[in-house]
């Protein structure tokens, strides 16, 4: 049960770029003529991505001065919401209007370069492969089946009671709003594309006895918009475990050797204190991983944390009897840092080459 699931949770690097000024016109013009001339220079759609990655990737002077606002005051906010706003379209326009130009000098490169002979004979195409989300869904599913856990699925398309209500989320939480939720009409229905796969361990607890082990990979959705960090649609694993006498150090020994298990004996995790409404206490979970680009570091993999006491009653569980520890990640982030993929267009696009490289298991 996380809301830092998702794959736009944040690295912490040793050195960081200077940020400019979200208020600062002259640094923000700066960073937006820089970013339209490396788009107009980009000769092919290959360097166009290395500059899409460089002036609008989440450590571009751009997204880290926009990630700079919530900290303004009242004020200051309105007028660099403002500038960033008016500034990323300019580089978004721009950036789409290149791809256009250089998507079409592309096909009709291609349209000459790769001419069929239809006098000659057909070649034989080899068999697809499962996408390498797929597979990796499949690996961290088959580690908690081997401690004994079982595996949980339900609808994406849910009941507000269940992605919110059970779940301890106050009727004024951010995440009910409509820019974060794919809400379903009519408004009366209560039903939304679920945001994370909290609600099938909410199911889980009222289909089930306790004690209870379960993991519940599946689809989510939320309205970001698609970058090279974020998609509207990726996947969350998420654990719960129900019984008697469960602690944090449950918590922390099950994810550990879970940790190991995905990324070597060298991994290592640690707990960072949190708030998630479903959990008490809660923490962010990190790991020192050995095998990202740019050497060892702690990396913010997702949310864990005992589970709430009303959460548990919710489902009638008697808290003073039984007690749980929950946590949930991204496939694709987990994805990302384990196989050094840069850019979440390449899990989508749907392009054989990329799934090449982990391999064509059936």
């Amino acid at each position: 049960m996380s809301e830092s699931t998702s794959p736009e949770a944040g690295v912490h690097d040793a050195q960081a770029p200077a940020v400019p000024h979200p208020t600062d016109e002259n640094a923000i013009g700066r960073a937006v003529e820089a970013a339209l001339a490396a788009f107009e220079a980009a000769s092919n759609l290959d360097e166009l991505k290395a500059a899409r990655l460089a002036h609008t990737g989440e450590k571009s002077p751009l997204s880290l001065a926009n990630r700079e606002i919530g900290r303004l005051d009242k004020a200051e906010k309105a007028v660099a919401g403002k500038l960033m706003g008016a500034s990323r379209g300019r580089v978004n326009k721009a950036l789409a209007a290149r791809t256009s130009v250089l998507e079409e000098a592309d096909a009709a490169r291609i349209l000459l370069e790769e001419t069929v002979d239809v006098t000659a004979a057909p070649r034989r195409r080899r068999a697809g492969a499962r996408h390498p989300l797929s597979m990796l869904q499949e690996r961290v599913s088959d580690i908690f089946v081997g401690m004994g856990w079982e595996i949980a699925e339900g609808p994406e398309l849910e009941s507000e009671w269940f992605n919110f209500d059970a779940l301890n989320f106050p009727p004024d939480h951010p995440a009910r709003e409509m820019q974060d939720t794919f809400f379903v009409d009519p408004p009366e229905s209560h039903l939304l594309l679920r945001t994370q796969t909290s609600p099938v361990q909410v199911r889980s607890m009222l289909e089930r006895d306790v004690p209870l082990y379960v993991l519940c990979p599946g689809k989510t959705f939320r309205t970001d918009e698609l970058d090279a960090t974020h998609t509207p649609v990726f996947h969350q694993f998420e654990g719960l475990a129900i019984d008697k006498g469960l602690t944090m150090a449950d918590l922390r020994g099950t994810l550990e050797y879970f940790a190991r298990q995905m990324f070597g004996a060298e991994a290592e995790v640690r707990l960072r204190p949190n708030f998630f409404p479903f959990t008490e206490p809660s923490a962010e979970l990190d790991i020192w991983h050995a095998g990202a680009k740019g050497g060892p570091r702690w990396i913010e993999w997702g949310g864990c944390g005992m589970v709430h006491p009303n959460v548990l009653r919710v489902a009638g569980i008697d808290p003073g009897q039984y007690s749980g520890f929950a946590f949930g990640m991204g496939i694709e982030r987990t994805l990302m840092f384990r196989n050094d993929v840069p850019d979440m267009h390449d899990m989508i696009e749907g392009d054989v080459r990329f799934s090449e490289h982990f391999g064509m298991e059936i």
